[in-house]
């Protein structure tokens, strides 16, 4: 009989109102790349918490080189050699690179008392160095961007001794060429026999670099596909029990005789943004491509006044308007759906309710000022209905709901707010394909009850699926618009890496 590194079986997993993982099992051998794919809500992440020691498990048996073990807390699960890649980071941005890669485990001398900050740094180094990873050890985390904080959360994970590794979005926040360089780490990992449980929702990084695809849907195991016998299409069916397809454009409309609803000329910002003009006709989805670094969302920050424009003008419904702060933008119609959602999107420790109605407040007070929540409660309810929102109750802390359905409470509360005007900033970012399915036909319907939506993504087969014209931007300038239907991923990247003009 085989024995497998990491046999998972009969897994279950409850909290107060929702069966989070049901019966799940799947096997992690030495030397292979496992990937565990399923919806936002399907029980992904409670699972590889039970396996690094976060959550107790509630029933099921989990077997570590053929030995049933229980896994009592963090602590035991990094000394069985099992280690943990968060999908949200887990930094402290006033250290540096190296204390964070080290914490609780730096050299110290003087019987403990002292650090050793010379030997930290050059322990740290070394370990970059042999992963590849271009960081000063030195450098506060803090100052780093989210791409390098992401980097170094891998080195953390990877400076001890894994046997088993569990990547949960790794490359979420990474670059293609950083995305590279991840995977080549994969590769010396599995070559040094490491295990490596893989979590992502960029069906396109399987097929590069997983042996084996577990499928999970509604807390339940559905099924697991070998190495040649997995095929996108065939995993987003099993994820979400229905097919999607992923190749849909939006239907062909002519919004060219709509009204002008924003219009902005030669917007330039002292960092990057340089002369940018662009106009947003009603009922249109305009979107907005181009690398990391572009300066996309460096012109949505400078429209609703987060950044200071240095020139240029905006019109709102055909008057000149002045934005110098998010409130402004407000005022006039528009809405911001930042790309860091937990930081600048929502107030985790408040309910699903508080965050829906908080742009929207006034709306639900007496004469008097008094907060009225029963008619709040209500308003909420609809909008978790409606975006299916996976939650016990609109009375659920924001912070306890998966990524996916923390964004769409992002989408609802300015649904609510009834802007006119709505920029939507990487608007799936960790988010499954059946929800952004749900997404995209939520973004379609608004469209077509005449709000324009500014989409600004990462993903190209998100921008050609959801915009009908397309504005392609590379060192902070527009190089070029495209209408939809002559647009195709070749002609985007021509534009995007076309450079000043």
């Amino acid at each position: 009989m085989t024995t497998h590194l990491l046999d998972v079986d009969g897994i279950s997993k409850s909290f107060p109102g929702v069966q989070a993982l049901k019966d799940v099992r799947f096997r992690l051998d030495r030397g292979e790349v496992l990937a565990l794919v399923g919806e936002n809500g399907a029980g992904k992440s409670s699972l590889m918490k039970i396996l690094s020691g976060i959550y107790t498990k509630d029933d099921g048996t989990i077997r570590f080189e053929g030995k049933e073990i229980e896994i009592d807390g963090p602590r035991a699960a990094q000394a069985l050699g099992i280690s943990i890649i968060h999908q949200e980071m887990n930094l402290m941005p006033h250290l540096t690179v190296a204390q964070n890669i080290y914490i609780g485990r730096e050299p110290r001398g003087l019987g403990g008392f002292v650090l050793r900050e010379r030997a930290l740094n050059k322990k740290a180094g070394e370990l970059l160095r042999r992963l590849r990873i271009d960081l000063d050890p030195r450098q506060e985390v803090g100052e780093l961007t989210v791409a390098k904080q992401q980097m170094v959360e891998i080195a953390k994970a990877l400076s001890v001794d894994s046997k088993v590794l569990i990547m949960d979005e790794p490359t979420s926040s990474l670059t293609a060429s950083e995305s590279e360089t991840l995977f080549r780490l994969i590769e010396g990992l599995k070559a040094d026999g490491t295990g490596i449980i893989y979590i992502s929702h960029r069906m396109e990084e399987l097929g590069r670099i997983a042996d084996r695809v577990t499928v999970i849907r509604d807390g339940r195991y559905v099924g697991t596909l070998e190495k040649g016998s997995f095929d996108v299409p065939t995993i987003i069916e099993m994820m979400v029990g229905r097919h999607i397809d992923e190749n849909a454009r939006p239907a062909t409309i002519d919004t060219h005789d709509n009204d002008v609803v924003l219009k902005v000329e030669n917007l330039s910002t002292r960092s990057l943004v340089t002369d940018v003009s662009f106009e947003l006709r009603r009922g249109e989805i305009l979107g907005f491509a181009g690398l990391m670094g572009a300066g996309r969302t460096e012109v949505a920050r400078a429209i609703i006044g987060a950044d200071p424009k240095t020139s240029g003008t905006i019109t709102v419904n055909g008057k000149a308007v002045g934005i110098t702060k998010p409130t402004d933008a407000v005022r006039h119609g528009i809405g911001y759906l930042s790309e860091d959602r937990k930081a600048l999107g929502l107030l985790l420790g408040q309910t699903v309710s508080e965050n829906i109605l908080l742009p929207s407040l006034p709306n639900f007070t007496n004469p008097l000022g008094f907060v009225q929540p029963a008619k709040g409660r209500n308003v909420a309810k609809r909008y978790v209905d409606q975006l299916k929102i996976k939650t016990p109750s609109v009375q659920q802390v924001t912070k306890l709901l998966s990524g996916g359905n923390q964004q769409k409470v992002v989408i609802a509360k300015w649904l609510e707010r009834d802007c006119d005007i709505l920029i939507f900033d990487e608007p799936t970012r960790g988010i499954d394909v059946g929800a952004k399915d749900e997404i995209y036909a939520l973004l379609t319907d608004l469209a077509a009850r005449g709000k324009s939506i500014i989409v600004i993504s990462s993903e190209l087969p998100e921008v050609l699926r959801l915009s009908h014209r397309i504005a392609v931007m590379a060192t902070g300038r527009i190089t070029g618009f495209l209408d939809n239907e002559k647009a195709t991923q070749n002609s985007v990247m021509e534009l995007a890496t076309r450079g000043h003009e």
